[in-house]
């Protein structure tokens, strides 16, 4: 099942579209599609300010070998 679409799971923000990694040492988080950056993964702050799953996560697509 979609980690998106799945409730019961939280979607995993290294796979997400959205992840970026910051220069910020006491920010190194961050998610392009909210506009924020945090000591934590981006979906654990949701998770956690809203009590919802992220609903922005999008898959990464997979390069190609």
């Amino acid at each position: 099942m979609n980690q998106a679409v799945d409730p019961l799971r939280a979607p995993n923000c290294m796979r997400c579209l959205h992840h970026y990694v910051t220069w910020d040492t006491r920010f190194p988080y961050g998610c392009r599609a909210l506009g924020f950056k945090s000591l934590r993964l981006p979906s654990q702050e949701v998770f956690a300010s809203s009590g919802q799953h992220c609903l922005h996560f999008h898959p990464r697509p997979v390069p190609a070998r």
